[in-house]
């Protein structure tokens, strides 16, 4: 498969201010040496606990913030080193769609604006084109025409998330961060705007990399499935291979968080000692190992290197490293 976009040791650190003269005196490392490729036309799902780190790499993919340390590869070109004038190129091919449909629209705009602005600023359409290519983005995201003329506050949180999502595709890019577009969503919305991105994406030969806090809702939509643990990318696999076959213990909690439909099944559920660590303070090694049962000696002072361990399954984990042990 062709690769779409490829991030390398990507790190994101925000200091933290203090004293009088507000100097730096610590980092939080919300993301921390993070690697791995989206290749065209699939999705890739981002998962993992709150504070993570999920939507923090989201948002530097998108050039929303800058990278502390690391490369972002997109179509061939670095996203750092392009010129002012390609930015708006940039920006044209890679777009976002917000957790918050609410707080993302213009509260003083109407559908219908909100849907041209960004075919406006890219001078995509204009006259009576622009009317027609807003009249189907509409139509494709189910809503009606006559949507065009009313104001957010007017809509429910699923219809909301189809403007943005109309407002997103609006400028035919090629990749789409989805930060959690259905998690502030009731669940029989959300499968509905998880069966439009699907349709969506075969229509329009869209690329998506879909944060989400639950494997649950990952796995109806994407290809591919990371996994992230305070900063660190923990284990990437297919999607078959993750949900039969996981090997990271963080992700085999997970799984085992997934509820069962069959109240006669009964389910193993891996319970996680402690909270999850200070991303002030990381610690040290593996970054898991306060809380894994598992935990060897050499989990506690040298950090687990993302390795193969089958068909395109990749695992950080001292376990199944064979020359460390």
């Amino acid at each position: 498969m062709e690769v779409l976009m490829e991030v390398r040791n990507l790190s994101k650190y925000f200091p933290m201010k203090s004293g009088f003269f507000d100097k730096d005196t610590n980092y939080v490392k919300a993301v921390d040496n993070v690697s791995f490729e989206i290749y065209k036309g699939e999705t890739l799902g981002l998962v993992g606990e709150s504070g993570c780190g999920k939507s923090t790499t989201g948002r530097m993919l998108v050039d929303l913030l800058e990278p502390t340390e690391g490369k972002v590869i997109f179509d061939g070109m670095d996203i750092r080193e392009l010129k002012k004038k390609n930015r708006k190129e940039l920006s044209k091919n890679i777009q976002i769609i917000f957790q918050d449909p609410y707080a993302s629209l213009n509260p003083r705009m109407t559908i219908g604006d909100i849907i041209k602005e960004p075919m406006i600023v890219n001078k995509i359409a204009k006259g009576e084109e622009l009317d027609k290519r807003l009249l189907k983005l509409l139509n494709c995201v189910g809503l009606a025409s006559y949507h065009k003329d009313r104001y957010p506050h007017e809509f429910s949180g699923g219809q909301r998330q189809r403007v943005g999502i109309a407002r997103a595709i609006s400028v035919n890019p090629k990749l789409i961060v989805c930060d959690e577009p259905v998690s502030a969503l009731d669940v029989s919305i959300q499968a509905q705007v998880l069966n439009l991105l699907h349709d969506l994406q075969h229509e329009f030969n869209l690329t998506y990399l879909f944060i989400a806090h639950g494997l649950n809702v990952v796995k109806h939509i994407s290809d591919r499935v990371g996994v992230m643990y305070l900063g660190k990318l923990v284990e990437v696999a297919e999607d078959e291979s993750l949900y039969n076959s996981p090997k990271h213990p963080y992700t085999q909690a997970l799984l085992s968080a997934i509820p069962v439909p069959d109240p006669k099944k009964k389910k193993e559920r891996i319970i996680l000692s402690g909270d999850v660590p200070n991303p002030i303070n990381p610690p040290t090694g593996c970054r898991f190992h306060t809380r894994c049962e598992k935990c060897m000696g050499i989990c506690k002072v040298k950090e687990p290197e993302m390795i193969e361990v089958g068909n395109n399954h990749r695992v950080a984990c001292h376990i199944y490293d064979k020359n460390k042990l």
